[in-house]
């Protein structure tokens, strides 16, 4: 449920993005996982997909990169870093 939680907040991030940029679709996400943030990128990955579904960001690439610094202030984040857009 939690992953949920944080998927539903990257989609709406997503979307705002896309829709403030006029854009038809999303291509491509890139976002950076925090070492605390309790979800693996892999499983990141397949939520998005199934968020994505039916949105402007179906079908766009997700680059994750997951940082291994517990001391570092957004250690517990998901952090969205940029999006491309198309259209």
């Amino acid at each position: 449920m939690h992953e949920l939680t944080l998927m539903a907040d990257v989609m709406g991030r997503v979307e705002r993005v896309a829709d403030e940029a006029g854009a038809e679709r999303v291509t491509a996400v890139r976002i950076w996982l925090g070492a605390l943030a309790h979800i693996s990128p892999e499983h990141l990955r397949e939520h998005f997909e199934l968020a994505a579904r039916g949105g402007v960001a179906e079908r766009a690439a997700v680059e994750v990169e997951q940082s291994d610094d517990l001391s570092d202030p957004n250690a517990q984040e998901i952090v969205l870093v940029s999006i491309e857009v198309a259209g």
